[in-house]
């Protein structure tokens, strides 16, 4: 039984929508983030990345960056640029891109959920990459950038979403990058009842992008729930911001790789040991985009080939038989010498979105001769059975887009600070 509970959310004032909502604090390195503040200062990002506040001289990781966040956020709130529903609702928000539309639920996840498993990961997270997200969280009293969640579509919950998004959206525009924005209030008690009820019936919810984000608004929330010693359950604390996606609207990308090197092989000893996990054939000038599970595209000495797994090296395990996992397994690690692909300064991973132009642009750009594989997409399937079996994907197993803006919607865990 999942609890995902309506919740007075903190939200642009109409008209500010489009000039706050940002793309997530970690798409951007502390460079970049400061030109993208610079262009435009009502930016969330600035909030989230509080160190585009001060000079280069400050650590990003300072207490008087955390400090400024809180601030600033506090001062927007009180100039007016945000505004607090006055009841608990839930919403729907809505993503465009390239005409693919996905509709996800915006309510607030139990950490009982993740801390029980009825909230499913897929991948590890890392202590020092949650301590920035604790300290921001528990500075600002406030969960500022929501997991991405997804949950196996019912016919309820598809009625209820078309019917809402039948009337006026609360917001509704483009972002720069050409994603279409709408956001719907669900604010009627029969409906909310309904949404409640709808997860409720589900036993299992699946984090498909923000582990670290995830991981640290549940940290917060054992900590506020430590010290206060009379603490019943119900605060804000013991939820965290989300939008719940269905299975049925969601697409991953591809998450390609490039190697720096063969590892010393020659070109023929690298094709020599190839042939022995794939059938290879093509060597033609266009790019090869997979097309079904168990092949990939190659780029190596100018060329790109297509490769299709042989039968002894698939699997039906939901792990083994991933192709990223066969992949490493077959090739990267044995043959290239790739053994941890998290540390491994040898391998890049490229997401989807940049094109296999951007494989090619890197390859040639090495010194010496390397070589790319793009991937064909894991699936939500995929992605769903290794939650279920309680086991992990390889890194850079998925790639999601479009990318959730943070500032839309802000949950205030304040009371417990009180």
């Amino acid at each position: 039984m999942a609890d995902i509970r309506p919740f007075e959310a903190i939200r642009p004032a109409k008209g500010m929508e489009d000039k706050i909502a940002a793309l997530p604090y970690d798409v951007y390195s502390r460079a970049e983030a400061k030109v993208v503040v610079s262009k435009n200062p009502d930016s969330f990002l600035a909030i989230d990345r509080a160190e585009t506040q001060f000079d280069d001289s400050v650590d990003t990781y300072a207490d008087e960056v955390y400090a400024k966040a809180a601030s600033m956020l506090k001062e927007r709130i009180e100039k007016g640029d945000f505004v607090r529903e006055d009841k608990a609702v839930y919403y729907l928000y809505e993503l465009t891109m390239d005409g693919r539309v996905q509709t996800g639920i915006v309510g607030c996840a139990s950490i009982d959920d993740y801390e029980n498993q009825i909230i499913k990961k897929h991948e590890n997270t890392r202590a020092d990459k949650e301590a920035d997200r604790i300290r921001h969280v528990d500075t600002c009293s406030a969960q500022t950038g929501p997991i991405f969640l997804a949950y196996r579509q019912t016919p309820e919950l598809r009625e209820l979403m078309g019917r809402i998004k039948s009337g006026e959206a609360l917001y509704d525009f483009t972002s720069e990058d050409g994603i279409r924005h709408r956001v719907f209030v669900i604010a009627e008690d029969a409906d909310i009842a309904v949404v409640k009820k709808a997860f409720e019936d589900m036993n299992a919810l699946y984090i498909a992008d923000g582990h670290h984000r995830c991981a640290s608004a549940v940290r917060v929330g054992q900590r506020r729930r430590a010290a206060n010693k009379n603490h019943t359950g119900n605060e804000e604390y013991n939820y965290f911001l989300s939008v719940i996606f269905p299975d049925e609207e969601l697409m991953i990308m591809d998450y390609n790789r490039v190697v720096h090197d063969l590892n010393g092989n020659s070109k023929d000893e690298f094709m020599a040991a190839l042939e022995k996990v794939f059938t290879v054939s093509g060597a033609q000038d266009a790019e090869y985009h997979p097309t079904a599970k168990g092949e990939l595209g190659m780029y190596l000495d100018g060329k790109w080939y297509k490769l299709n797994m042989l039968d002894s090296v698939k699997s039906d395990d939901p792990v083994d038989g991933l192709d990223v996992a066969i992949l490493q397994d077959k090739l990267l690690s044995p043959v290239l010498g790739i053994e941890d692909p998290k540390t491994d300064k040898r391998i890049e991973f490229v997401g989807g979105i940049r094109g296999l132009g951007e494989l090619k642009s890197r390859v040639d750009a090495l010194p010496q001769q390397g070589v790319a594989f793009a991937m064909y997409p894991t699936s939500i399937g995929e992605l769903f059975a290794v939650a279920d079996a309680g086991r992990l994907m390889p890194p850079k197993s998925t790639w999601f887009e479009p990318k959730l803006r943070s500032g839309i919607f802000i949950h205030s865990i304040e009371e417990a600070a009180e």
